[in-house]
């Protein structure tokens, strides 16, 4: 079967990239249930895939997407690269905004999913289980270079440590909590993207993550008024949407850098 590639979306591209490339929904059966996808074949015989995370109309707070579910049907298409894209709170005052940055590294202060369970693919014991160890880092260094030769102009210093913090929601953060990110040396955060990442590596699949900060989350920094908040994002899509479809037109799957290890 040959190796597929796939992007996980946020609710703003619910139509554009699935439209662009005239994708069309499937459903994928796997142990945790159902999984929704967009799929379409490109130049080159090789399926495309994108997942909205908060499905499609957005309906699915952070604390609600069955991301089991998600990883899953992306090693079901035998998916070979995944880019995880997200809209971000900003933790250093230096970083733009509306800039498509790649992420290096990850806090995840506890490795758990929403619901309380620990954040992985092994939750009863079986042949497939091991332990996640991380060669290279969650992040894979192979498809991040990629990602940035298809729009070196646009997308931020590839070569500047770009560390996510993962803060589950559903809620917003507090100014307390934003500057203990910042001094455990996050750079940015969002209520997303950790567990996928952490998921996707545990089925041997090769992640990258790009983001875009749409707000400074830096005590003192003021931010839009929260009814414009919906306008920042649309430019945080915008700023984001041409390096998605290039991906899915013309990328292609890397070595997974990691390894599981089993007994």
């Amino acid at each position: 079967m040959t190796e597929s590639l796939a992007v996980i979306l946020g609710s703003a591209f619910e139509k554009s990239i699935p439209e662009a490339l005239d994708m069309q929904p499937v459903e994928i059966a796997t142990d945790w249930g159902n999984q929704k996808l967009y799929k379409t074949t490109v130049a080159g015989n090789r399926d495309v895939y994108a997942i909205i995370r908060h499905g499609v109309p957005h309906h699915l707070l952070p604390s609600q997407i069955n991301y089991r579910a998600q990883a899953a049907a992306l090693h079901n298409i035998n998916c070979g690269a995944l880019l995880i894209n997200s809209s971000v709170g900003v933790l250093d005052p230096d970083l733009p905004l509306y800039k498509p940055m790649l992420l290096t590294d990850l806090i995840m202060p506890e490795n758990r999913l929403p619901d309380g369970s620990t954040c992985t693919m092994f939750k009863d014991p079986s042949e497939n289980q091991g332990h996640l160890v991380l060669n290279e880092g969650l992040f894979s260094k192979e498809l991040a270079s990629q990602v940035f030769d298809l729009d070196p102009e646009t997308i931020y210093n590839p070569d500047r440590e770009l560390v996510f913090v993962y803060a589950g929601g559903p809620r917003s953060k507090t100014s307390a909590e934003n500057r203990m990110w910042a001094q455990l040396g996050g750079h940015v955060n969002s209520m997303t993207v950790a567990p996928e990442v952490v998921l996707a590596n545990e089925l041997e699949i090769p992640v990258s993550g790009l983001v875009v900060g749409h707000k400074y989350s830096v005590p003192g920094i003021d931010n839009p008024p929260e009814e414009d908040i919906k306008e920042t994002l649309e430019q945080a899509r915008s700023a984001t949407e041409n390096i998605l479809l290039k991906f899915l037109q013309q990328g292609e799957p890397v070595e997974f850098g990691n390894h599981i290890y089993r007994y």
